[in-house]
């Protein structure tokens, strides 16, 4: 093999590659074609059935009070939980992320910080931020608040949720 054989194959292979860079970097302009900050849709949802309701059984199930619950809570332990919440709420006053501060969040309006861009649900809901309805809403915000913004699942640990209601409340309130 000559020189000019193994310079053909090189360039041959640096053009391959180049073509498939060009390629790539067109369809990430296609598929993500919005700027940040944007909120972005799905392309398609996937409906899914929904699930069988499990057998009642005749063991009775122990309801857990809240408000016994909140009364105990540990503050130190809620903060631990908090740092899934930093990703997206700041705890600085008049410090707003991709969420709302959290600064003396409970006792406060729902929506009612003015410099945050509420959805229209969230907006129009009304009432308080009371540990009740924090409560509520960080079981499933989604069903406390339909078209909320906020795309957290919930927390389903009651526990977990007065602690974490109990160190917000320890902020700045």
């Amino acid at each position: 093999m000559n020189t000019m054989e193994i310079t053909k194959i090189v360039g041959g292979l640096c053009g391959s590659l180049l073509v498939f860079l060009l390629i790539k970097t067109g369809a990430e302009s296609i598929i993500h074609s919005g700027g940040h900050g944007e909120e972005h849709a799905n392309a398609y949802v996937i409906e899914v059935a929904e699930a069988e309701p499990a057998e009642a059984t005749d063991e009775p199930v122990e309801e857990v009070d809240f408000a016994s619950l909140y009364a105990e809570a540990d503050a130190g332990a809620g903060e631990r939980l908090f740092r899934a919440c930093a990703a997206c709420h700041r705890l600085e006053d008049g410090a707003n992320a991709v969420g709302p501060h959290l600064y003396n969040v409970v006792g406060r309006d729902i929506g009612a910080v003015g410099d945050y861009a509420y959805s229209d649900a969230m907006a129009g809901h009304g009432d308080a931020w009371t540990p009740e309805n924090l409560n509520a809403f960080l079981l499933a915000p989604s069903d406390y608040v339909p078209g909320t913004k906020m795309a957290y699942r919930g927390m389903a640990d009651i526990e977990d949720r007065a602690n974490l209601i109990a160190y917000l409340e320890s902020v700045g309130g």
